[in-house]
């Protein structure tokens, strides 16, 4: 069997837990899921400076499972130390934010972002540039108030997330919107099914993705 290894660079178990429980439901059962979570960092990342710092964490998980592995799902937002696996290993690496991008931005798409953390809108628009698509993408909405507090309670952050995304398809009229964060799992996969439009749940994105070409259907 084939085994994927999940990497959560924010140090929470219960958020490993989660989006390992998301990612394996969207796998076929042909591929094994290994999920690791990162030892040193924060619980949840909400800057550049904490993003930056994650990837070398991402990158020694990566290198001791890597005599196993033959994909590396990096599930943050982000996307920590996917460049620097890419260099290293010869197995399918993604990361959040491009899978949900690319994901996104089918058939010639715009899209925004609806998220919690205002201090990661700049590296969202550096992906979107990175990966060619900015012309495609069309920003990001975020809540109000303490991303971590929001996070901490489900039912608050999926309404506040709810609004921003309305905003995005309402005030940008965008064609899809991605919901930006490994740790807002929950409430994507929620979200998906209450607007007519597409809303990308980023950790299904990249398991679909990951499944695509682990089955050689893509590059």
């Amino acid at each position: 069997m084939t085994e994927i290894v999940l990497i959560n660079p924010n140090t929470s178990a219960a958020t490993t837990q989660m989006m390992t429980s998301i990612v394996r439901a969207s796998l076929p059962a042909s591929l094994t899921l290994l999920p690791k979570t990162a030892r040193h960092g924060v619980p949840m990342i909400v800057n550049s400076r904490e993003l930056k710092d994650s990837a070398a964490g991402v990158v020694e998980l990566a290198i001791e499972c890597s005599a196993t592995a033959q994909g590396f799902l990096v599930a943050a937002f982000g996307d920590p130390g996917v460049k620097e696996l890419r260099a290293i290993v010869n197995v399918p690496v993604l990361g959040l934010c491009e899978a949900g991008m690319q994901a996104a931005a089918a058939g010639g798409r715009r899209f925004a972002i609806a998220t919690v953390t205002p201090d990661l809108v700049d590296d969202f628009a550096a992906k979107a540039a990175e990966l060619g698509l900015s012309d495609r993408y069309l920003g990001t909405r975020l809540t109000s108030g303490d991303p971590r507090g929001l996070a901490s309670d489900p039912h608050v952050l999926q309404q506040a997330l709810e609004q921003a995304v309305r905003q995005c398809f309402e005030l940008d009229r965008a064609d899809a919107v991605i919901i930006g964060g490994g740790p807002l799992g929950q409430a994507a996969e929620a979200l998906t099914a209450r607007f007519a439009r597409p809303v990308i749940a980023p950790l299904r994105a990249a398991a679909e993705r990951m499944a695509a070409l682990a089955a050689g259907r893509g590059a």
